[in-house]
Protein backbone atom coordinates (compact mmCIF):
# COMPACT_ATOMS: atom_id res chain seq x y z
CA UNK A 1 0.00 0.00 0.00
CA UNK A 2 1.38 3.57 -0.92
CA UNK A 3 1.22 6.09 1.49
CA UNK A 4 -1.15 8.15 -0.17
CA UNK A 5 -3.38 4.95 0.39
CA UNK A 6 -2.37 4.07 3.86
CA UNK A 7 -3.24 7.87 4.98
CA UNK A 8 -6.63 7.36 3.51
CA UNK A 9 -7.30 4.18 5.04
CA UNK A 10 -6.32 5.57 8.86
CA UNK A 11 -8.49 8.55 7.75
CA UNK A 12 -11.81 6.63 7.64
CA UNK A 13 -10.40 4.03 10.22
CA UNK A 14 -10.57 7.08 12.14
CA UNK A 15 -13.87 8.74 11.33
CA UNK A 16 -15.57 5.15 11.81
CA UNK A 17 -14.28 4.74 15.16
CA UNK A 18 -15.38 8.22 16.73
CA UNK A 19 -18.66 8.18 14.75
CA UNK A 20 -19.63 4.38 16.74
CA UNK A 21 -17.97 6.13 20.18
CA UNK A 22 -20.43 9.42 19.40
CA UNK A 23 -23.31 7.08 18.89
CA UNK A 24 -22.39 4.76 21.96
CA UNK A 25 -22.56 7.85 24.17
CA UNK A 26 -25.68 8.98 22.39
CA UNK A 27 -27.44 5.36 23.29
CA UNK A 28 -29.22 5.22 26.78
CA UNK A 29 -27.69 2.86 29.32
CA UNK A 30 -29.48 0.07 31.13
CA UNK A 31 -30.01 2.15 33.91
CA UNK A 32 -31.79 4.96 31.38
CA UNK A 33 -33.71 2.75 29.76
CA UNK A 34 -34.62 2.03 32.81
CA UNK A 35 -36.20 5.07 34.30
CA UNK A 36 -37.03 6.18 31.13
CA UNK A 37 -39.70 3.03 31.29
CA UNK A 38 -40.66 4.18 35.40
CA UNK A 39 -40.92 7.87 34.54
CA UNK A 40 -42.36 8.13 30.83
CA UNK A 41 -43.33 11.54 31.01
CA UNK A 42 -40.14 13.21 32.76
CA UNK A 43 -37.39 14.87 31.64
CA UNK A 44 -34.20 13.00 32.27
CA UNK A 45 -30.88 14.44 31.54
CA UNK A 46 -27.47 13.31 32.21
CA UNK A 47 -25.52 15.04 34.58
CA UNK A 48 -21.96 15.40 35.97
CA UNK A 49 -21.38 12.60 38.63
CA UNK A 50 -20.80 12.90 41.95
CA UNK A 51 -17.62 11.75 43.64
CA UNK A 52 -17.46 7.36 43.13
CA UNK A 53 -20.99 7.29 41.51
CA UNK A 54 -21.13 5.99 37.81
CA UNK A 55 -24.20 7.79 36.57
CA UNK A 56 -25.97 10.82 37.36
CA UNK A 57 -29.25 12.14 36.57
CA UNK A 58 -31.59 14.75 36.77
CA UNK A 59 -35.23 14.04 36.44
CA UNK A 60 -37.86 16.90 36.17
CA UNK A 61 -41.55 14.97 36.97
CA UNK A 62 -44.52 15.84 36.11
CA UNK A 63 -45.83 15.68 40.04
CA UNK A 64 -49.55 15.70 40.27
CA UNK A 65 -50.61 18.81 42.80
CA UNK A 66 -53.00 15.92 44.52
CA UNK A 67 -52.11 12.17 44.49
CA UNK A 68 -55.92 11.21 45.30
CA UNK A 69 -57.06 13.48 42.15
CA UNK A 70 -54.54 13.72 39.78
CA UNK A 71 -57.23 15.32 37.37
CA UNK A 72 -56.37 18.97 39.48
CA UNK A 73 -53.14 19.29 37.62
CA UNK A 74 -49.27 18.74 38.25
CA UNK A 75 -46.31 20.68 38.69
CA UNK A 76 -42.42 20.57 37.73
CA UNK A 77 -40.57 18.34 40.15
CA UNK A 78 -37.04 18.13 40.63
CA UNK A 79 -34.75 14.98 41.34
CA UNK A 80 -31.59 14.06 41.54
CA UNK A 81 -30.76 10.05 41.12
CA UNK A 82 -26.65 9.07 41.86
CA UNK A 83 -26.07 5.53 40.88
CA UNK A 84 -23.81 2.90 42.32
CA UNK A 85 -25.12 -0.41 41.62
CA UNK A 86 -28.95 -1.84 41.05
CA UNK A 87 -27.90 -4.38 44.56
CA UNK A 88 -26.64 -1.50 46.78
CA UNK A 89 -28.64 0.10 49.38
CA UNK A 90 -29.86 3.39 48.08
CA UNK A 91 -30.75 6.80 50.09
CA UNK A 92 -33.66 8.87 49.67
CA UNK A 93 -32.04 12.72 50.75
CA UNK A 94 -35.92 14.14 51.88
CA UNK A 95 -34.56 18.00 51.62
CA UNK A 96 -36.69 20.13 53.56
CA UNK A 97 -36.39 22.74 50.92
CA UNK A 98 -34.73 23.20 47.28
CA UNK A 99 -31.73 21.33 46.07
CA UNK A 100 -29.18 21.05 44.10
CA UNK A 101 -26.80 17.28 43.76
CA UNK A 102 -25.02 17.37 46.90
CA UNK A 103 -23.70 14.20 48.43
CA UNK A 104 -25.15 13.41 51.40
CA UNK A 105 -23.45 11.78 54.29
CA UNK A 106 -25.09 8.94 54.75
CA UNK A 107 -24.98 8.06 51.21
CA UNK A 108 -20.86 8.31 51.83
CA UNK A 109 -20.96 6.86 54.93
CA UNK A 110 -23.07 3.83 53.04
CA UNK A 111 -21.46 3.74 49.48
CA UNK A 112 -25.26 4.05 48.51
CA UNK A 113 -27.05 5.15 45.40
CA UNK A 114 -28.90 8.30 45.84
CA UNK A 115 -31.95 10.28 45.23
CA UNK A 116 -32.42 13.64 46.13
CA UNK A 117 -35.72 15.19 46.03
CA UNK A 118 -36.39 18.99 46.29
CA UNK A 119 -39.42 19.93 48.50
CA UNK A 120 -42.59 20.29 46.56
CA UNK A 121 -42.94 24.12 45.57
CA UNK A 122 -39.62 25.33 46.41
CA UNK A 123 -36.28 26.10 44.41
CA UNK A 124 -36.77 24.59 40.74
CA UNK A 125 -39.74 22.75 41.96
CA UNK A 126 -42.02 25.93 42.56
CA UNK A 127 -44.92 26.45 40.35
CA UNK A 128 -45.93 30.34 39.87
CA UNK A 129 -48.25 31.33 41.39
CA UNK A 130 -48.07 28.48 44.23
CA UNK A 131 -51.12 27.29 44.77
CA UNK A 132 -51.60 26.99 48.60
CA UNK A 133 -53.60 24.07 49.38
CA UNK A 134 -51.60 21.77 47.84
CA UNK A 135 -48.83 22.71 50.49
CA UNK A 136 -49.12 19.97 52.96
CA UNK A 137 -46.91 17.71 54.41
CA UNK A 138 -49.18 14.84 53.33
CA UNK A 139 -49.01 15.49 49.79
CA UNK A 140 -45.21 15.33 49.71
CA UNK A 141 -44.85 12.71 51.59
CA UNK A 142 -46.96 11.09 48.71
CA UNK A 143 -44.50 12.43 46.05
CA UNK A 144 -41.99 10.73 48.09
CA UNK A 145 -44.33 7.17 48.04
CA UNK A 146 -44.41 7.58 44.47
CA UNK A 147 -40.84 8.03 43.78
CA UNK A 148 -39.35 5.40 45.75
CA UNK A 149 -42.22 2.95 45.02
CA UNK A 150 -41.43 3.03 41.46
CA UNK A 151 -37.49 2.95 41.77
CA UNK A 152 -37.52 0.33 44.21
CA UNK A 153 -38.73 -2.20 40.94
CA UNK A 154 -34.98 -1.76 39.83
CA UNK A 155 -33.32 -0.66 43.20
CA UNK A 156 -33.03 -4.05 44.98
CA UNK A 157 -30.63 -3.33 47.80
CA UNK A 158 -31.79 -1.73 51.95
CA UNK A 159 -33.72 1.57 51.35
CA UNK A 160 -32.91 4.11 53.74
CA UNK A 161 -34.02 7.31 54.19
CA UNK A 162 -32.54 10.79 55.47
CA UNK A 163 -32.59 14.87 55.78
CA UNK A 164 -31.13 17.81 57.71
CA UNK A 165 -33.40 20.16 59.67
CA UNK A 166 -36.92 20.64 57.93
CA UNK A 167 -35.84 17.73 55.42
CA UNK A 168 -34.95 15.57 58.82
CA UNK A 169 -38.40 16.52 59.82
CA UNK A 170 -39.24 15.54 56.64
CA UNK A 171 -38.10 12.00 56.91
CA UNK A 172 -39.49 11.66 60.06
CA UNK A 173 -43.16 12.38 58.98
CA UNK A 174 -42.07 10.19 56.33
CA UNK A 175 -41.41 7.02 57.88
CA UNK A 176 -44.70 7.83 60.25
CA UNK A 177 -47.09 7.81 56.98
CA UNK A 178 -45.48 4.65 54.95
CA UNK A 179 -43.06 2.96 57.73
CA UNK A 180 -42.75 0.19 55.34
CA UNK A 181 -41.38 2.38 52.56
CA UNK A 182 -37.71 2.47 54.21
CA UNK A 183 -35.57 -0.09 55.99
CA UNK A 184 -34.01 2.52 57.77
CA UNK A 185 -34.65 6.67 58.60
CA UNK A 186 -31.77 8.63 59.66
CA UNK A 187 -32.19 12.38 60.31
CA UNK A 188 -30.21 14.85 61.58
CA UNK A 189 -31.20 17.95 63.48
CA UNK A 190 -34.96 17.27 63.18
CA UNK A 191 -36.87 18.98 65.63
CA UNK A 192 -40.18 18.10 65.59
CA UNK A 193 -42.45 21.47 67.02
CA UNK A 194 -45.52 21.19 69.34
CA UNK A 195 -46.86 24.92 68.59
CA UNK A 196 -46.82 28.01 66.49
CA UNK A 197 -44.76 29.31 69.05
CA UNK A 198 -42.94 26.35 71.21
CA UNK A 199 -41.78 27.67 74.35
CA UNK A 200 -38.93 24.96 74.69
CA UNK A 201 -36.73 27.20 72.09
CA UNK A 202 -37.17 29.86 74.74
CA UNK A 203 -36.40 27.77 77.59
CA UNK A 204 -33.36 26.36 75.76
CA UNK A 205 -31.98 30.11 75.30
CA UNK A 206 -32.47 30.69 78.42
CA UNK A 207 -30.67 27.79 80.17
CA UNK A 208 -28.22 26.58 77.38
CA UNK A 209 -24.71 27.74 78.14
CA UNK A 210 -23.46 29.54 81.18
CA UNK A 211 -24.74 32.29 82.47
CA UNK A 212 -21.81 34.58 81.61
CA UNK A 213 -22.35 33.54 78.05
CA UNK A 214 -26.10 34.13 77.62
CA UNK A 215 -25.73 37.76 79.57
CA UNK A 216 -23.00 38.77 76.90
CA UNK A 217 -25.99 38.13 74.28
CA UNK A 218 -28.72 39.81 76.03
CA UNK A 219 -25.66 43.06 76.20
CA UNK A 220 -25.01 42.46 72.83
CA UNK A 221 -29.05 42.61 71.70
CA UNK A 222 -29.28 46.04 73.81
CA UNK A 223 -25.97 47.76 71.90
CA UNK A 224 -27.26 46.90 69.00
CA UNK A 225 -30.67 48.77 69.50
CA UNK A 226 -29.15 51.11 71.76
CA UNK A 227 -26.94 52.41 68.94
CA UNK A 228 -29.69 51.96 66.56
CA UNK A 229 -29.18 55.01 63.98
CA UNK A 230 -25.56 54.13 63.70
CA UNK A 231 -25.97 50.72 63.18
CA UNK A 232 -28.67 51.20 60.31
CA UNK A 233 -26.51 53.53 58.74
CA UNK A 234 -23.87 50.78 58.16
CA UNK A 235 -26.89 48.07 57.11
CA UNK A 236 -27.80 50.73 54.59
CA UNK A 237 -24.02 50.67 53.24
CA UNK A 238 -23.83 46.62 53.55
CA UNK A 239 -27.34 46.80 51.30
CA UNK A 240 -26.32 48.81 48.78
CA UNK A 241 -23.04 46.28 48.39
CA UNK A 242 -24.95 43.32 48.10
CA UNK A 243 -27.84 45.42 45.99
CA UNK A 244 -30.78 44.05 48.03
CA UNK A 245 -34.08 45.37 48.49
CA UNK A 246 -35.93 45.86 51.86
CA UNK A 247 -39.53 46.77 50.58
CA UNK A 248 -41.14 43.84 52.33
CA UNK A 249 -39.42 43.87 55.45
CA UNK A 250 -38.28 47.65 55.77
CA UNK A 251 -34.70 47.80 57.30
CA UNK A 252 -35.56 49.41 60.76
CA UNK A 253 -37.84 46.66 60.85
CA UNK A 254 -35.59 44.25 59.90
CA UNK A 255 -32.90 45.25 62.33
CA UNK A 256 -35.36 44.10 65.19
CA UNK A 257 -36.60 41.04 63.83
CA UNK A 258 -32.76 40.76 63.67
CA UNK A 259 -31.81 41.68 67.04
CA UNK A 260 -34.57 39.16 68.52
CA UNK A 261 -33.56 36.58 66.41
CA UNK A 262 -29.87 36.30 67.45
CA UNK A 263 -30.23 34.42 70.85
CA UNK A 264 -31.71 31.49 68.60
CA UNK A 265 -29.45 31.76 65.96
CA UNK A 266 -26.74 31.66 68.08
CA UNK A 267 -26.93 28.72 70.01
CA UNK A 268 -28.31 27.29 66.72
CA UNK A 269 -25.20 27.89 64.89
CA UNK A 270 -22.73 27.83 67.58
CA UNK A 271 -21.85 30.69 68.28
CA UNK A 272 -19.06 31.45 70.53
CA UNK A 273 -19.55 33.52 73.72
CA UNK A 274 -15.11 34.94 72.91
CA UNK A 275 -16.33 36.12 69.54
CA UNK A 276 -19.41 38.27 71.23
CA UNK A 277 -17.98 42.00 70.48
CA UNK A 278 -16.51 44.20 73.61
CA UNK A 279 -19.28 46.50 76.21
CA UNK A 280 -18.28 49.40 74.02
CA UNK A 281 -17.87 48.18 70.60
CA UNK A 282 -18.56 50.21 67.25
CA UNK A 283 -21.27 50.31 64.54
CA UNK A 284 -19.84 48.36 62.11
CA UNK A 285 -18.52 45.84 64.62
CA UNK A 286 -22.25 45.23 65.97
CA UNK A 287 -23.89 45.14 62.38
CA UNK A 288 -21.00 42.90 61.59
CA UNK A 289 -21.49 40.50 64.21
CA UNK A 290 -25.25 40.52 63.71
CA UNK A 291 -25.17 39.73 60.07
CA UNK A 292 -22.80 36.51 60.58
CA UNK A 293 -24.70 35.01 63.08
CA UNK A 294 -28.18 35.92 61.97
CA UNK A 295 -27.49 37.06 58.44
CA UNK A 296 -29.61 40.21 57.36
CA UNK A 297 -29.94 39.00 53.83
CA UNK A 298 -32.78 37.17 54.99
CA UNK A 299 -35.36 39.29 55.39
CA UNK A 300 -34.71 41.49 52.23
CA UNK A 301 -37.45 41.38 49.17
CA UNK A 302 -35.69 38.00 47.49
CA UNK A 303 -35.09 35.74 50.18
CA UNK A 304 -38.50 36.96 51.89
CA UNK A 305 -40.17 35.57 48.39
CA UNK A 306 -38.06 32.28 48.52
CA UNK A 307 -38.55 31.57 52.43
CA UNK A 308 -42.93 31.98 51.71
CA UNK A 309 -43.10 28.43 51.43
CA UNK A 310 -41.51 27.52 54.51
CA UNK A 311 -43.54 30.18 57.02
CA UNK A 312 -46.62 28.76 55.28
CA UNK A 313 -45.70 25.26 56.43
CA UNK A 314 -44.70 26.32 59.57
CA UNK A 315 -47.21 28.13 60.34
CA UNK A 316 -50.02 25.54 58.90
CA UNK A 317 -48.99 22.38 59.87
CA UNK A 318 -45.02 22.23 61.33
CA UNK A 319 -45.29 24.89 64.23
CA UNK A 320 -42.44 27.00 64.73
CA UNK A 321 -40.72 29.16 67.30
CA UNK A 322 -41.52 32.33 69.23
CA UNK A 323 -39.05 35.69 69.56
CA UNK A 324 -38.19 36.19 73.20
CA UNK A 325 -39.00 40.15 73.57
CA UNK A 326 -37.99 40.35 76.99
CA UNK A 327 -34.82 41.05 77.19
CA UNK A 328 -35.39 43.98 75.20
CA UNK A 329 -38.39 45.32 75.26
CA UNK A 330 -38.18 48.52 76.45
CA UNK A 331 -36.27 48.96 73.19
CA UNK A 332 -38.19 48.31 70.71
CA UNK A 333 -39.69 50.22 68.44
CA UNK A 334 -41.61 48.69 65.33
CA UNK A 335 -42.04 44.75 66.62
CA UNK A 336 -44.52 43.90 69.42
CA UNK A 337 -45.29 40.55 68.91
CA UNK A 338 -43.44 37.35 69.30
CA UNK A 339 -44.71 35.88 66.12
CA UNK A 340 -43.24 34.57 63.04
CA UNK A 341 -46.37 35.10 61.11
CA UNK A 342 -45.44 38.92 60.13
CA UNK A 343 -43.39 36.70 57.03
CA UNK A 344 -46.04 34.69 55.97
CA UNK A 345 -47.83 34.49 52.63
CA UNK A 346 -50.01 37.56 52.39
CA UNK A 347 -53.89 37.23 51.86
CA UNK A 348 -53.79 33.81 52.29
CA UNK A 349 -55.88 32.16 55.11
CA UNK A 350 -53.65 29.90 57.27
CA UNK A 351 -55.02 27.60 59.80
CA UNK A 352 -52.64 25.76 62.20
CA UNK A 353 -53.58 22.35 62.64
CA UNK A 354 -52.41 21.37 66.57
CA UNK A 355 -52.73 18.29 65.61
CA UNK A 356 -50.85 17.04 62.87
CA UNK A 357 -46.78 16.78 64.12
CA UNK A 358 -48.51 15.67 67.51
CA UNK A 359 -49.55 12.40 65.68
CA UNK A 360 -46.08 11.89 64.45
CA UNK A 361 -44.25 12.44 67.28
CA UNK A 362 -46.54 9.45 69.16
CA UNK A 363 -45.81 7.22 66.39
CA UNK A 364 -42.15 7.42 66.10
CA UNK A 365 -40.96 7.91 69.94
CA UNK A 366 -43.68 4.54 70.76
CA UNK A 367 -43.26 2.61 67.05
CA UNK A 368 -40.39 4.06 65.25
CA UNK A 369 -38.12 1.62 65.44
CA UNK A 370 -34.85 2.03 63.08
CA UNK A 371 -34.47 5.47 62.99
CA UNK A 372 -31.27 6.80 64.16
CA UNK A 373 -31.71 10.68 65.50
CA UNK A 374 -28.32 12.96 65.28
CA UNK A 375 -28.39 16.36 67.24
CA UNK A 376 -26.15 19.08 68.48
CA UNK A 377 -26.73 19.52 72.42
CA UNK A 378 -26.67 23.46 72.04
CA UNK A 379 -28.91 23.63 68.69
CA UNK A 380 -31.72 25.53 69.54
CA UNK A 381 -33.68 22.78 67.48
CA UNK A 382 -32.53 19.85 70.01
CA UNK A 383 -35.02 21.28 72.63
CA UNK A 384 -37.77 20.52 70.10
CA UNK A 385 -36.54 16.69 69.52
CA UNK A 386 -38.75 13.27 69.73
CA UNK A 387 -37.72 10.81 72.86
CA UNK A 388 -38.11 7.63 71.55
CA UNK A 389 -39.55 5.21 74.19
CA UNK A 390 -36.53 2.44 75.76
CA UNK A 391 -38.35 -0.13 74.02
CA UNK A 392 -38.35 1.15 70.62
CA UNK A 393 -35.28 -0.41 68.60
CA UNK A 394 -33.85 3.52 67.91
CA UNK A 395 -30.79 5.20 68.71
CA UNK A 396 -30.74 8.91 69.53
CA UNK A 397 -26.85 10.42 69.47
CA UNK A 398 -26.69 14.13 70.51
CA UNK A 399 -23.04 15.87 70.38
CA UNK A 400 -23.15 17.85 73.94
CA UNK A 401 -21.69 20.95 72.90
CA UNK A 402 -22.59 20.83 69.25
CA UNK A 403 -24.88 22.80 67.04
CA UNK A 404 -27.52 22.67 63.67
CA UNK A 405 -23.91 21.52 61.62
CA UNK A 406 -23.38 18.38 63.84
CA UNK A 407 -22.50 15.48 61.51
CA UNK A 408 -21.45 12.16 61.85
CA UNK A 409 -18.10 13.01 61.58
CA UNK A 410 -18.35 15.14 64.28
CA UNK A 411 -18.39 12.58 67.13
CA UNK A 412 -16.05 10.96 68.74
CA UNK A 413 -14.45 7.52 67.70
CA UNK A 414 -16.36 5.22 70.08
CA UNK A 415 -20.27 7.03 68.89
CA UNK A 416 -19.27 6.74 65.57
CA UNK A 417 -18.55 2.96 65.46
CA UNK A 418 -21.43 2.79 67.86
CA UNK A 419 -23.43 4.82 64.77
CA UNK A 420 -22.16 2.56 62.03
CA UNK A 421 -22.52 -0.81 64.19
CA UNK A 422 -25.73 0.14 64.56
CA UNK A 423 -27.23 0.99 60.71
CA UNK A 424 -25.10 -3.03 59.86
CA UNK A 425 -27.59 -4.44 62.35
CA UNK A 426 -30.49 -2.38 61.02
CA UNK A 427 -29.61 -2.89 57.07
CA UNK A 428 -27.96 -6.67 57.77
Amino acid sequence: MNLKAFITALFFLCVNYFSASAQELKEPTNLQQRLNELFPKAVITRIENLDHYTESYQLILDEPLDHKHPEKGTFQHYIYLSHLGFDRPTVIETHGYNTENVKSEVSSLLQANQVAVEYRFYGKSRPNPIQWQYLTNDHAIADYHNIVTKLKTIYSGKWISTGISKGGETALIYKSKYPNDVDVAMPYVAPLINTCEDPRTIQHTRTVGTAECREKITAFQRAVLQNREAVLAVFKEYSLEKKMEFTEVPMPEALEYAVLEFPFSFWQWGGKCEDIPPVKPTAKDLFDYLNKIVGVRTYNDKMSFVYLPSYYQHLSELGYYGFDLEPVADLLTIVKSSSNARFAPKDVAIKYNPKYIKKVRKYVENKGDHILYIYGGYDTWFSCSPTPKPDVDALKMVLPKGSHSTRVKDFPQDDQKLIMDTLKKWLN
